[in-house]
């Protein structure tokens, strides 16, 4: 049964996010801080009478796109029982500065400071993830290309960080792996060649999208003429690329449309010059499993 008030359901819903996996990811994140055989705040439960109601206020203390609001509310229904009125003063995914308040919260003083860190750990890592995104996404404008993710997520945190990519400006490229079949050396050694792997998976899902991941020239037109229309070019120099980009743009004119996607030791730095070869998308793993959060913070008004 889902705990969730019905406005926090409905942001949730507004911007994409199942509601019922916000809840039970939120029941699991509280549990895990209330362990034990108390099941309580200690610190808190000490310190504040249980009728006690306080003001707090979410506040940056760092510049960032913020993403998540709604995911934080969620968190604070959870640990008060739809006590706490959440409002926030910036729309989900905005940029902000360092100083400025995000949202208020007013509510029973224990669940507020209950929630305060499970709110935080989500609201700070996806706006991490979303203002990771955004710098790619600007390193990229004007040149055709758009910066993906990948499946490199945190356990659990999948819907949620993937999301965050799609709000700082970037694409999700698969969520799973059930949505789009990919051949990787592993699955070309074990059919024998990226054509037997193309048949073996066309024949089992002829309704998935089949993606090929290629290291060279050969590879990519063997991937071509098996029947692939997106290719994955793993760990290429920006001269590898190139050479690949207009031998695949060759063969797609006898064969049919090809999307190409450049993945493996990409940095902001070189973003526009591997865009430069032609290809459709560069794909960061580093979108996921290495961007720094946004530092935030609770801060209860006197």
């Amino acid at each position: 049964m889902m705990t969730l008030s019905e406005p926090t359901a409905q942001a949730l819903a507004e911007i994409g996010i199942d509601p019922q996996y916000v809840d039970e990811l939120a029941q699991r994140a509280l549990a895990e801080d209330l362990g034990g055989p108390r099941g309580v705040d200690v610190t808190t439960v000490a310190t504040f009478d249980a009728e006690q109601m306080v003001t707090a206020e979410v506040v940056a203390r760092a510049a960032g796109i913020i993403v998540g609001l709604p995911i934080a509310a969620a968190v604070f229904d959870v640990a008060s029982g739809g006590r706490c009125s959440f409002t926030a003063h910036v729309a989900e995914a905005s940029a902000v500065l360092r100083g400025d308040v995000l949202a208020t919260i007013v509510g029973p003083a224990r669940a507020v400071l209950t929630a305060e860190r499970t709110a935080l750990n989500l609201l700070c890592r996806t706006s991490g993830v979303a203002t990771h995104a955004f710098l790619w996404a600007q390193e990229l404008v004007g040149t055709g290309a758009t910066v993906l993710d990948t499946r490199k997520t945190t356990p659990g945190l999948r819907r949620l960080e993937k999301y965050a990519v799609r709000a700082g400006g970037g694409g999700n490229k698969r969520m799973g792996l059930y949505d789009v079949a990919m051949i990787k050396d592993n699955h070309k050694r074990a059919a024998g060649s990226i054509t037997a792997a193309y048949k073996k998976i066309q024949d089992a899902f002829p309704d998935i999208i089949t993606q090929v991941e290629v290291t060279n020239v050969d590879e990519a037109l063997e991937a071509v003429k098996a029947g692939a229309t997106f290719l994955l070019c793993d760990n290429m120099t920006t001269d590898q690329l190139t050479e690949v980009v207009a031998a695949v743009r060759e063969a797609e004119d006898k064969a049919h449309p090809v999307e190409l996607e450049a993945t493996g030791n990409l940095t902001l730095e070189r973003a526009k010059e591997v865009a430069a070869t032609g290809v459709n998308y560069l794909s960061v793993g580093g979108l996921t499993h290495s961007s720094p959060i946004v530092d935030i913070a609770l801060d209860i008004r006197d």
